[in-house]
């Protein structure tokens, strides 16, 4: 396994790698330390260049990263495939095999400043849609990521509506089972809207250069006041109600004797 640190540079090309040569194995530089870095990781038992983004690591390095790791696959003749470390949470058992991997020598060389051409108009700067993806596919995706370690989700954007998390009782025949999912509150009006009411962490979640939706987080120590509405939001009718079960065994109950209008009584 060979780790590179991507360096930012303050002139052209704005970035470059370092190769890791301390530690014996992939934790001694994943850990506690590495939360300010972003790391590439080339397993070539496997053929996949892992992309680590620390949790407080700066948004240009992780789109340095994106850049290299794709030079990276240059340099490998596109027989690796780039993969998102970040899928994982780090008590995931692929995450704690990677920890595992031992460092070693590759054929892969570090990417410096000579390596990259002369400067170009644009030439760097990837292009991200921002087109509405499909909402129910995008929550599928999106939930397939972990939840940021010490974070809770204020609310998620995915194309143009809102959700909070919205605890939701799966199972009580035998025990009671509480998950948290996100629950639509309505469609975003027309123009913009300020999030100000709370020191927000923000995460953007990304699948083939498409953003499927955007994540508001705050420190699970805020002490601000409970979450309240106050941004311009289209409210939607919910199909189903929370009901009475008494009410719905009574709508399939026959009754015994029906008794009709007064009119209808004359009539017979």
């Amino acid at each position: 396994m060979q780790i590179f640190e991507v360096v930012e540079l303050f002139e052209f090309p704005y970035m470059e790698t370092r190769e890791v040569v301390e530690g014996q194995i992939v934790g001694d530089i994943l850990n506690e330390t590495s939360n300010e870095k972003v790391y590439l990781l080339i397993d070539h038992d496997t053929k996949r260049i892992w992309a680590f983004n620390g949790l407080k690591s700066s948004f240009k390095v992780q789109i340095y990263g994106g850049i290299l790791a794709g030079m990276f696959r240059q340099q490998l003749r596109l027989f690796y495939r780039v993969y998102p470390l970040n899928m994982y949470s780090k008590e995931d058992p692929e995450f704690q095999k990677l920890l595992d991997k031992p460092i070693s020598g590759g054929r892969v060389i570090s990417i410096k400043k000579k390596d990259f051409p002369e400067p170009s108009p644009d030439k760097y700067v990837g292009s991200m849609a921002v087109s509405n993806p499909k909402i129910n596919k995008a929550l599928e995706y999106i939930s397939e990521f972990p939840q940021p370690d010490n974070f809770i989700r204020r609310f998620m954007i995915v194309g143009g509506s809102i959700f909070i998390d919205e605890e939701i009782t799966e199972a009580f025949l035998k025990e009671e089972k509480i998950t948290s999912k996100p629950n639509k509150l309505g469609r975003l009006n027309n123009g913009f809207t300020f999030f100000q009411d709370h020191n927000y962490s923000t995460r953007l979640i990304i699948k083939e250069r498409n953003i499927q939706g955007i994540e508001l987080f705050i420190d699970e120590d805020d002490t601000s006041p409970v979450f309240k509405i106050e941004i311009p939001v289209i409210k939607e009718d919910k199909f189903s109600k929370p009901g009475s079960i008494k009410s719905l065994i009574q709508a399939f109950q026959i009754p015994k004797q029906i008794n009709f209008p007064e009119e209808k009584a004359k009539d017979t």
